[in-house]
């Protein structure tokens, strides 16, 4: 019997690691995402809260458990009114309980800008969250807009890219499914 239930266990172990997958960050920044870079070691994130504009307290340890695209941006940022369709297209199709597109607005946003650029530019899948002292966004080094940063499901930095990207391009995604494969 113990013998059974360790041949199992192995299989099982041995199962979960063959299934496992690293991340091609190479392959992706060749195939269109020539700006994501690596963490060299997978950072905690810091406890700082954000919010939504009813007041409600948001830390990025909510979505511990799931992999998420964290993205800085702001209503008067040019290339984040290029970026944010994709990032809306993004959620639309890969989000739910293992992954989350987290929009933040960082700095003075206020909130019917806010509603104007998703009317403008056709959001309609990702929260509205704020950042309005930039804590956050300091605290995570931002120092540029728009910035995009990718957790692991430890709640762990393992890639930034600064300046946009087509999140909804299949490359994107790849990475996106990689880091759930993990």
């Amino acid at each position: 019997m113990l013998r059974s239930v360790l041949l199992y266990t192995a299989l099982v172990f041995g199962a979960n690691a063959a299934f496992a997958q690293e991340v091609d960050w190479k392959a992706a920044q060749e195939a269109g995402l020539e700006k994501l870079v690596p963490s060299a070691d997978a950072r905690p994130l810091p406890d700082i809260e954000f919010t939504d504009p009813e007041g409600n307290a948001h830390t990025l340890a909510d979505y511990k458990g799931q992999v998420v695209l964290l993205n800085f941006w702001a209503t008067w940022c040019a290339p984040c009114r290029e970026e944010m369709p994709s990032l809306d297209r993004l959620q639309t199709e890969l989000g739910g309980d293992d992954f989350q597109v987290v929009p933040v607005a960082t700095g003075r946003n206020p909130p019917e800008k806010i509603d104007r650029f998703f009317q403008e530019n056709g959001i309609e899948n990702l929260p509205v969250l704020l950042d309005p002292r930039q804590q956050l966004a300091r605290e995570m080094a931002v120092i540029g807009l728009p910035v995009t940063v990718l957790i692991n499901r430890e709640g762990q930095e393992v890639a930034r890219l600064l300046g946009d990207a087509d999140w909804a391009s299949e490359p994107a995604k790849e990475v996106i499914r990689q880091l759930m494969a993990d």
